[in-house]
């Protein structure tokens, strides 16, 4: 017996220590996002959000051995919820919960064999622990069809599936009327990084016209408009991306192409029109060539060494400034004299400048293949 209590508190410390291990929570998303395309289609920090607190909540539940909880159960709910918001269909949705599950489950006997946890012991607790997760499965799925059948009584949710049909698909211009679009008119597609739809509904609240389309198309909150909102009514702790305004019949490229400077703007905040953002979404697009270019301006520095590392972001900000030695300065928030030291150092190190033309280099293009290269080099650890 003692033997018994023992094992289920070694079992329970390796719970308890998986529930606040990031690493846990990753290798789940990543199971989740391989086994469904539609569940993959979403920004991977929409993923993330829902998966970190169910796995979080189950496993120390199940560590204190305290059974099934209500709020265990309402973040399931809204897991389900939200996908059915979002459009994600319940069978791809499954798909991903059934991958997650089973990542958690492997990670959690591999741990506890190797700290020695007796086999018949492991299979009671982890029957145990399939049970508690097929509760929380259902929940997913209550949750889900609970939302099914509240937008299916909406005029928005109709508004909504008409909007991905027109990005996604193909919408016949007989029905451009039913979501309140002139075939005959121009509208500025807009794509934000907006996952959550509670937070959706009060940005759309916020930034919409009465003439414009909004809903979440792939898991962000999207729009057409027809006239530009003001920088001022999205917040510092939102991206958002709008294109010049085009024909209907453009809007489909348009928007995939948004939807590739937003990537391409990650950790950015705010309004962005698209072509400011043209330079970086364009290279975004050859990661093999960009690896290459790093490699050959940096190649002799190592990502991992701290000083290299400085003497990069430094030339970065530099570039980023308008190769201004004032305004780099007073952005890293150093001496003018220390920024020069350590552009030199770099040149020191591999030979290039950020002031000096490579022969054979057209000069107009070089700062941009320069920070193409440091920006890559600085993501590459």
């Amino acid at each position: 017996m003692a033997v018994d209590q023992q094992g289920r508190a070694v079992f329970s410390e390796i719970v308890r220590a998986m529930a606040a291990d990031g690493g846990v929570i990753e290798a789940v998303v990543a199971a989740a996002r391989n086994d469904s395309p539609e569940v993959a289609s979403l920004p991977i920090a929409e993923n993330r959000r829902h998966i970190a607190v169910i796995v979080a909540a189950a496993l120390t539940a199940f560590a204190d051995r305290e059974g099934p909880r209500h709020e265990d159960f309402a973040a399931a709910a809204q897991l389900g919820a939200d996908r059915a918001a979002q459009g994600i269909g319940l069978t791809e949705l499954l798909r991903g919960v059934h991958a997650g599950r089973g990542q958690v489950i492997a990670m959690t006997m591999e741990r506890s064999r190797a700290a020695g946890v007796p086999a018949d012991l492991l299979l009671e607790v982890m029957l145990d622990f399939e049970r508690y997760v097929g509760a929380l499965e259902r929940h997913v799925v209550s949750g889900y069809h609970a939302a099914e059948l509240q937008l299916s009584r909406t005029a928005r949710d109709t508004r909504t599936q008409l909007l991905r049909r027109l990005l996604l698909e193909e919408l016949p211009r007989e029905e451009l009327g039913r979501i309140g679009l002139a075939a005959n008119r121009t509208y500025f597609c807009l794509v934000s990084d907006v996952t959550d739809p509670a937070h959706a509904q009060t940005v759309e609240r916020r930034i919409a016209y009465p003439d414009g389309v909004f809903g979440l198309v792939e898991g962000r909150l999207t729009g057409l408009m027809p006239r530009l909102p003001a920088p001022e009514q999205v917040t510092c702790d939102e991206l958002v991306v709008v294109a010049p305004a085009v024909p209907l019949q453009e809007i489909p490229k348009v928007y995939s192409t948004c939807c590739a400077a937003l990537a391409a703007a990650s950790g950015r905040h705010g309004l962005h029109q698209l072509p400011d953002l043209a330079v970086e979404t364009a290279l975004a697009t050859q990661p093999v060539l960009a690896g290459i270019l790093a490699r050959e301006l940096l190649g002799v520095l190592d990502p991992a060494d701290r000083y290299h590392r400085q003497l990069v972001s430094t030339a970065l900000a530099y570039l980023t400034t308008g190769r201004r030695l004032d305004q780099t300065a007073v952005a890293l928030h150093l001496h003018a004299n220390t920024v020069r030291y350590r552009l030199s150092r770099l040149t020191a190190m591999t030979g290039w400048s950020p002031d000096q033309p490579r022969p054979g280099h057209l000069i107009a293009l070089q700062p941009a293949r320069d920070w193409w290269a440091l920006t890559t080099w600085l993501s590459s650890s």
